[in-house]
């Protein structure tokens, strides 16, 4: 079999498409290095001191694990000195990360999610680590907490990591979605699945159901008819699915279809959402709207958002592109 290494696809993106330049791919690659360390980490487990709590809070005042801080700090080391970012934001930090004098300034910001569904890590359950790239403003040289606040649309490139019975990297860099397997043995990226595509329909949907009570009126109506079955308005069954790991939740959409939300609700009336949008629903959107899906607040477009703070949270419903319309349509006025 002609494998294809991820070195190789990025190139063809390169040279033969024009879609990046050569800057953006190698800075893809060494994030692609520090999701590999990142996932022989996690494979170490107990065995290398990597489970349990850190005895600190990130910016969000959420108990931080071990592998949190690892996995920031795997990151923030591996893009330092390459020359290709100008900054870093990662949900773990208060404030951007600016790159060291000592080192030449690249062009692009990076926005990641260390290691998303930190709940899972003790109890061996799939996580994996979410990240986004935008292009520093034109005639900025000092990178400021502003300049990452961009809509989504303006991404040039997102991916995820699955850190789960195998390591998986999918990727997008707005030419559809390509996923990559780690072979453990050599270190190597491989091509495993190319063009993506989520089923526009579905019978499947991820959502947290403990919440119920706090749902507001638009997303109990969605749910009670999913859980209606073939007796209710929509005529056939459908599971539930719920892993509390992003990335395991939408891997599973991209690869079998279905809808994931995360929804507002009354506990904290005040806050528009649970996650965030520049580490998470901005970069997911990008590759679920790559794939032929969809994506909103329950009203947006995710892509569509002006970002109005670093640590910005909003309501998410993305997947199949007929589930999340019916679902955004239920919350129209």
């Amino acid at each position: 079999m002609n494998r294809i290494s991820l070195t190789q696809y990025l190139v063809e993106k390169q040279r033969e498409k024009g879609l990046i330049p050569g800057e953006l791919r190698m800075l893809l690659e060494v994030v692609a290095r520090a999701c590999k360390r990142i996932s022989y980490g996690v494979g170490k487990g107990a065995l290398g001191g990597m489970l349990g709590e850190a005895g600190s809070e990130n910016v969000q005042g959420e108990s931080q694990k071990k592998l949190d801080v690892i996995a920031n700090e795997t990151l923030l080391e591996a893009n330092l000195w390459g020359g290709h970012l100008a900054a870093m934001a990662s949900e773990e930090m208060d404030h951007p990360h600016a790159i060291p004098n000592r080192y030449p300034m690249g062009e692009f910001l990076l926005l990641f999610d260390p290691l998303d569904g930190s709940s899972n890590i003790d109890v061996n359950v799939s996580i994996g680590t979410i990240f986004s790239v935008l292009r520093l403003p034109e005639g900025v040289s000092d990178p400021l907490e502003e300049h990452f606040l961009q809509p989504g649309h303006r991404q040039i490139a997102a991916g995820y990591a699955v850190y789960g019975p195998s390591t998986l990297l999918v990727l997008t860099v707005g030419d559809g979605v390509a996923c990559f397997t780690l072979e453990r043995e050599t270190g190597s990226w491989w091509l495993s699945e190319d063009r993506m595509q989520i089923t526009p329909e579905t019978g499947e949907f991820a959502i947290n159901a403990s919440n119920m009570r706090h749902w507001q009126p638009p997303v109990r109506r969605y749910i009670d008819e999913l859980l209606a079955g073939r007796t209710g308005p929509r005529g056939r069954d459908y599971n539930m699915r719920w892993v509390a790991s992003m990335v395991a939740d939408v891997h599973r959409i991209l690869i079998r279809g279905g809808i994931f939300m995360y929804p507002a609700d009354a506990r904290e009336p005040d806050k528009p959402g649970k996650l965030r949008l520049l580490y998470e629903a901005n970069p997911m959107s990008f590759l679920v709207e790559q794939a032929g899906g969809a994506a909103t607040n329950g009203r947006t477009r995710i892509l569509d958002l002006q970002p109005t703070s670093l640590h910005e949270r909003v309501a998410v419903f993305m997947g199949s592109r007929t589930e999340v319309e019916r679902v955004t349509g239920y919350h129209q006025p």
